[in-house]
């Protein structure tokens, strides 16, 4: 099963809710000015870029702002490449990436997690059976306590950064069964998973929502309060990265990510905030 992939066009007259933030408004910084912000990459960033991109285009209709998945090794391609300004990934940059003078910019921290259907009884997981399930050594759920069904894999694609997550740190880089059904995005993969009450997938903690359940690992189910201290391992750091120094409108972009407000935002999608280096 594959799910194409949306291109997501923010543009000043589509905007929607906002959360209201108490701090003073950080997008005063874009008075008087006007352009265009193009970011591509990483599906776990959407949520933020939206709410950050949306509450620049209200305070300043001269800008403009695109959004776009693809996964990270999309972002990191297409920035090194001129194509876009801004290039997310959900993990650090390879040497082959960096050496083409990306500069990158760390700014969340998030978990990836294993995600059911609702209805699946199964409440809780070990490392080691998301490895055998993955592997193939698991067929079924009745193995690991729940009905008598078979398992129905997801897995994402080789750009996604949650997936090179996903395999190194959880799968301890087990090699996936070739017949997982292939997920191009976060949110097409909680889509998948919220229709088949077989299906046992992963993704960011942000996505997680009632359309889809997270069974605990090893006995710590995966908050952001777990993430963030450290007792929930399975997690990763959420990156901008622009060729070369950010110059103009995408440097005060990238600052604003990192502003009280867009903190708020990143809190709001559902990661931890970092400070900029």
């Amino acid at each position: 099963m594959r799910f194409k992939t949306g291109f997501i066009r923010l543009l000043a007259c589509s905007l929607c809710f906002i959360p209201v933030i108490s701090q003073a408004a950080d997008t005063d910084t874009f008075a008087g000015q006007s352009g265009t912000i193009n970011i591509a990459g990483g599906t776990a960033h959407i949520p933020v870029m939206k709410l950050a991109s949306r509450a620049i285009m209200k305070s300043n209709p001269d800008i403009r702002i695109t959004i776009a998945g693809g996964g990270s090794g999309v972002g990191a391609q297409q920035v090194a490449k001129g194509l876009v300004d801004i290039g997310n990934t959900g993990r650090a940059l390879k040497p082959s990436e960096a050496e083409q003078g990306l500069i990158t910019f760390p700014f969340a921290i998030d978990g990836v997690a294993i995600i059911v259907n609702p209805k699946n009884p199964v409440k809780d997981l070990t490392q080691q059976q998301v490895i055998d399930i993955y592997s193939g050594k698991i067929t079924n759920w009745k193995a690991l306590g729940g009905e008598d069904r078979s398992i129905n894999l997801f897995t994402r694609d080789e750009a996604s950064g949650t997936r090179a997550v996903f395999f190194k740190k959880m799968l301890n880089s087990t090699a996936i069964v070739t017949n997982a059904n292939v997920i191009p995005s976060n949110g097409a993969m909680k889509t998948a998973i919220a229709r088949d009450p077989g299906a046992i997938g992963y993704s960011s903690v942000g996505y997680i929502d009632d359309t889809v359940k997270a069974p605990a690992l090893d006995g710590v189910h995966p908050t952001n309060e777990a993430c963030a201290s450290g007792e929930y391992k399975i997690v990763r750091k959420l990156y901008m990265n622009t060729k070369g120094e950010p110059q103009g409108l995408v440097s005060e972009f990238v600052d604003f990510i990192y502003s009280p407000q867009g903190a708020e935002y990143i809190s709001a999608s559902g990661y931890i905030p970092l400070s900029k280096r």
